[in-house]
């Protein structure tokens, strides 16, 4: 169906820096998740790749070709804020989307809404925050679209109604469109994405798969008999992501190699050195933490 490149994309209002050489792929028919903190540039990105925005540098690819004016028959977009016209049904939105767009489906939309138990005789005034990202969200997804550009896709919508979005976009990524989503649910982003990007302060902080990263990344953890303990130089490897210290105990996040790293934590005398599992808010929180955090928690610890 269709592949995103994205490549060096900077932009920025005035003095401030909202992306900073931002470069992510995403495969065709991949569930790919945007994380960040809030302002990290999630919503900027979505709309520099539609032209809502004009990057300052940086270009994005839609198979390989920029975006023109034919390729907004392949791409449905959901933004964060309701762009439902308040004064129109719900039922003239959906004749609206079917005038609009060629494979646009009318019976899909109808049963999409019906799930949501949305009434296509109400205004889009009448609906609460929730309503309108149902609609906007069944309307996409009865475009058929080669591409779903979803920014926050669940905001406002209740926990059933969340889960449903979520397995929609599983089943449009069964077919073989691309999906890209932000979320600052990161449990919703764990279940539905297959791969992730996390950006931070503009700049791209992570990016993989999501079974890779929780696979590769782990915390070793020890417990040392007294406070003066050395680190001997461990957390100077390029192996260890984090070191962090909290009176007899040490945390280390290594990328690889984790039950080494418990041999050497044993060897200097710690007790009960484990490994830890990480999941995805782990992954994403130790990514956006402050680049400095390491040197900040070994210092003069003998590190």
């Amino acid at each position: 169906m269709s592949t995103i490149s994205i490549e060096n994309l900077r932009k920025t209002y005035g003095r401030y820096t909202a992306i900073d050489g931002l470069s992510v792929a995403i495969p065709e028919g991949c569930v790919f998740g945007l994380l960040g903190p809030n302002g990290a540039g999630k919503t900027t990105t979505f709309k520099c790749m539609l032209g809502l925005a004009r990057a300052d540098s940086g270009t994005v690819l839609y198979d390989g070709k920029p975006l023109e004016p034919s390729t907004f028959e392949r791409i449905a977009y959901v933004p964060e804020r309701s762009v439902l016209y308040d004064w129109m049904t719900v039922a003239e939105h959906v004749e609206m989307q079917r005038r609009a767009y060629t494979k646009f489906s009318v019976q899909r939309a109808n049963e999409l809404l019906a799930q949501f138990s949305i009434d296509p005789h109400k205004k889009a005034r009448a609906l609460s925050k929730g309503m309108r990202t149902a609609t906007m969200v069944a309307l996409a997804i009865a475009r058929e679209a080669d591409m779903l550009i979803l920014d926050e896709p669940t905001s406002g919508l209740d926990p059933i109604n969340q889960r449903h979005v979520l397995n929609l976009m599983i089943n449009e990524s069964a077919r073989g469109a691309t999906i890209i989503f932000s979320s600052h649910q990161i449990g919703q982003v764990e279940r539905a994405a297959e791969r992730i990007a996390v950006i931070d302060k503009g700049h791209l902080a992570l990016e993989g798969a999501v079974d890779d990263l929780k696979a590769d990344r782990k915390i070793v953890e020890g417990i040392f008999p007294d406070e003066s303990y050395a680190l001997n130089g461990v957390a100077n490897d390029p192996r260890i992501a984090r070191a962090d210290r909290s009176g007899r105990i040490v945390r280390l996040l290594t990328t690889d190699g984790a039950p080494e790293f418990v041999n050497k934590l044993e060897a200097m005398g710690a007790s009960g050195v484990r490994i830890v599992d990480l999941n995805l808010e782990d992954i994403f929180l130790y990514a956006v933490s402050p680049s400095d955090a390491t040197a900040d928690v070994v210092e003069g610890a003998g590190s």
